[in-house]
């Protein structure tokens, strides 16, 4: 078996409309449709992928078995999306990779993922 994509992530929030409004507003995903499990929760999609599942829990019912360190997006408009992120009053760091012509964005989501935006030139 060879991996050849990234399908999605999942998190746990206590504030499930808070993480729907960031990753909609503040990254431009879109909430699009989700099968009924009969728990609150969402789905975030990056065009026809649902690439982030938001499950809403109570804070106590947040579980997990290790540390993922972030999540990285390709992504576009750098400017744009730095001007965005400023004008939100989003706390961010930035970087250069080194001989790939990437630069990078780092912005944590509500619950405290770390999302990392990667912008080929």
């Amino acid at each position: 078996m060879a991996l050849t994509d990234l399908d999605h992530y999942n998190i746990f929030t206590d504030n499930l409309d808070r993480s729907v409004k960031f990753y909609e507003e503040v990254l431009g995903l879109h909430n699009g449709k989700r099968p009924e499990f009969g728990i609150p929760g969402a789905w975030l999609y990056c065009g026809e992928k649902a690439v982030v599942h938001l499950v809403g829990v109570k804070q106590n019912e947040k579980t997990g078995a290790g540390t993922i360190d972030h999540v990285a997006f390709r992504a576009t408009d750098f400017e744009g999306t730095k001007a965005n992120l400023q004008n939100r009053g989003i706390k961010f760091s930035e970087m250069s990779v080194p001989d790939f012509n990437v630069r990078q964005i780092f912005v944590y989501d509500p619950d405290g993922v770390k999302v990392e935006l990667n912008f080929f030139s």
